[in-house]
């Protein structure tokens, strides 16, 4: 149950962290005013909360296993907020980084 709990946190930590930024790209890149940049900032400030709930208690374990969500999550966000069409390196390159946020997350330990 806890690696259920984690992944779900991760994919919410995701979508705050990812669709905040896209707010502020839109707001700023695409001239969509200061209501999207402000709802970026609020999103990316609600991402680093998110962080906080995970289980395992090790900041830098935390954020270097996110950054395998985060790299296939801004793939999956490009794909459906952009039409981004991903080749099979990209595909590829993102389920390396998922491989390695399993291992740094989940592998056993012996605390």
């Amino acid at each position: 149950m806890l690696v259920a709990r984690s992944v779900a946190l991760f994919v919410v930590a995701a979508l705050f962290e990812i669709g905040g930024a896209w707010l502020v790209w839109q707001g700023v890149r695409e001239h969509r005013g200061w209501v999207w940049i402000g709802a970026g900032v609020i999103a990316l400030g609600a991402y680093g909360f998110v962080a906080t709930l995970q289980p395992d208690g090790d900041f830098g374990r935390i954020l270097a296993a996110y950054g395998g969500v985060f790299v296939a999550g801004s793939i999956a966000w490009g794909m459906v907020a952009d039409g981004y069409r991903p080749d099979r390196w990209d595909v590829t390159g993102a389920l390396i980084c998922l491989a390695g946020m399993a291992l740094i997350m989940y592998a056993p330990r012996n605390h």
